[in-house]
């Protein structure tokens, strides 16, 4: 069984201010080791938990074009994304000491070729690779855990 990826079109924000949105859009990053994938996660810079590399949507930009520059700015990921979304999950996002902004991150595949020594939060951010089951266990929010162990990149055909 494969999927089949439908092409998707830019995102247009002329209305709303892009953090009144509450949507997300995360990459999920992998690489195929030993015929297994490995997925990347990325520390948060506030609390030092594991997360996947995400961010609000661009106008002018696809989502998932939007998850592979999170994926730049992050974690440093030279790849490439697909116009496909594997799932979605949410969290409260930390935007002030007593404010939290109740989000939905919509999640795309990243395959990862090569990993940069320089990029925009490298000195902010840990990142490492884990086995799907380890990054299941590392991640807090639930339906990512399930996201991730359920990802098969073989079924992701071009």
């Amino acid at each position: 069984m494969s999927i089949q990826i439908i092409k998707q079109l830019p995102l247009r924000l002329h209305v709303a201010h892009k953090s009144d949105v509450r949507t997300q859009f995360a990459a999920l990053c992998y690489r195929i080791t030993k015929d297994k994938p490995q997925i990347l996660l990325v520390a948060s810079r506030g609390s030092g938990r594991w997360i996947v590399p995400k961010g609000w949507p661009m106008d002018g930009v696809t989502p998932a074009r939007a998850a592979m520059i999170e994926a730049w700015e992050e974690a440093g990921i030279e790849g490439q994304s697909l116009d496909f979304c594997l799932g979605m999950f949410s969290y409260l996002k930390c935007v002030g000491p007593d404010m939290r902004l109740p989000c939905a991150v919509m999640v795309y595949p990243v395959r990862v070729r090569s990993l940069a020594a320089d990029f925009p939060e490298a000195g902010t951010r840990q990142r490492k690779w884990f086995s799907r089951k380890k990054a299941a266990r590392a991640v807090a929010e639930p339906e990512l855990a399930q996201i991730i162990r359920n990802f098969d990149p073989r079924l992701l055909r071009r």
